[in-house]
């Protein structure tokens, strides 16, 4: 019905960059709010950054306040520009969607932090 499929992810050296990116698509009304959540071993799953779209404003993870930046377009497309990447954001990234009174994950995209 609704799907959220997450890409972007890949091999990045510490300090470096990457851009995730998270689509929505199916049979969608509203979107009310999307967002990124990251899950290490052993963790739980926390959060990266929050978008309302409904309420409007966004934010972010303690972690990673200040070198991640979370976005959308029009097009049912949320993006997560990651700078600064160290060892321990290696993980997998999940997108998030509350849509149409239900939520929604996506199955995560990799993101692998090595020299």
């Amino acid at each position: 019905h609704v799907r959220l499929a997450e890409s972007g992810g890949g091999v990045v050296q510490p300090g470096g960059s990457l851009r995730l990116s998270c689509t929505a698509s199916g049979n969608i009304s509203t979107i009310y709010a999307m967002g990124w959540y990251r899950q290490a071993p052993g963790k739980e799953r926390e959060l990266v950054s929050y978008i309302s779209i409904e309420g409007g404003g966004t934010i972010y993870g303690d972690s990673v306040q200040g070198r991640f930046t979370a976005s959308r377009d029009h097009a049912k497309n949320m993006y997560l520009q990651m700078n600064g990447l160290k060892p321990e954001a290696a993980t997998v990234y999940y997108c998030h969607g509350a849509i149409d009174g239900r939520t929604y994950w996506g199955q995560g995209t990799q993101v692998t932090v090595s020299s």
